[in-house]
């Protein structure tokens, strides 16, 4: 569980880490083009370009 819509996964567990898990949104998923869609293990669907401008747990710097 990596990105939801307006949410992502957890770090508390075992072998979690908000430093991975920042860094595979930011630079991996949202490499991607912005209407790339985005379907989540939990939860409605997304595109990654919502999620750049609109999740607060992982906003792309241009949207801080």
């Amino acid at each position: 569980d990596t990105l939801f819509r307006r949410s992502v996964g957890r770090t508390d567990l075992p072998g979690g880490s908000w430093e991975s898990l920042l860094f595979s949104i930011q630079d991996r998923l949202y490499a991607l083009p912005p209407e790339t869609v985005v379907h989540p293990g939990h939860g409605p669907s997304t595109t990654i370009g919502e999620e750049m401008r609109s999740n607060p747990f992982a906003l792309h710097p241009t949207f801080r």
